[in-house]
């Protein structure tokens, strides 16, 4: 699944696009605000971002102008009701992949976001990372194989099977074969960071495990298991 983060402040509408994307296979985030989108984005996890531009704190044309000095190469699809001539020619002077009228129909959403994360895809070079659960073996790209535990394995098969979601703990640790209210939380924490420094010291490149504050962890990189 594709994580992408939606900014939009109307609640029915936002919740309709958070419904509508997770029908067709991303991992949407959510806000309402600039703030919220300020505490939500996430340049190692979110690749395209929805952006309304009238925001109850702010312009939305600001905000694509901000992440593109900061170099941020996350493809962007402006979604407003402001779809006159000069509104959309501003929009993608600023650094917008496209412009989309809140009008418009959803399958050209659909369409556009899928030509969007083709062009992505090829322009990260993105290879999956594999998980061979009767080996214990992980495969980062291009690289050989790396030797797992059984609490490993079982710990990223569960992140790597919702790769693009936020796993929670509970899960994490059910998937360990462990009674979440008997397990000693910083157990999970542990085995996770130990795991981050094999694969670091094998492979040469980082774990594609983001931390969810308060949640649990997000596998954010295009994952395959053999079993």
């Amino acid at each position: 699944m594709l994580p992408l983060i939606v900014l939009e402040d109307e609640p029915i509408l936002r919740q309709e696009l958070k419904e509508f994307l997770g029908s067709l296979g991303y991992a949407p985030s959510c806000a309402a605000n600039l703030r919220e989108f300020d505490q939500q984005f996430d340049p190692q996890l979110h690749r395209i971002a929805l952006i309304d531009i009238g925001l109850p704190d702010g312009n939305g044309l600001q905000l694509i102008g901000r992440l593109r000095r900061h170099g941020h190469q996350l493809g962007i699809i402006v979604f407003t009701a402001r779809g006159g001539a000069n509104d959309r020619i501003d929009g993608l002077e600023i650094g917008a992949d496209h412009y989309l009228s809140k009008g418009c129909d959803l399958d050209e959403l659909a369409a556009t976001l899928s030509a969007l994360a083709r062009r992505l895809s090829q322009h990260y070079g993105e290879v999956q990372w594999l998980l061979n659960v009767p080996s214990r073996q992980l495969l980062a790209p291009d690289k050989a194989p790396l030797s797992l535990t059984e609490q490993e394995t079982r710990l990223l098969q569960c992140l790597m099977r919702h790769s693009g979601d936020h796993v929670t703990r509970r899960q994490l640790v059910e998937a360990l074969g462990m009674n979440y209210l008997d397990y000693d939380p910083q157990r999970l924490d542990t085995l996770m960071s130990r795991l981050r420094r094999k694969v670091q010291a094998h492979a040469g490149q980082a774990l594609p495990v983001k931390t969810s504050r308060n949640q649990g962890y997000c596998f954010f990189r295009p994952a395959k298991l053999r079993s």
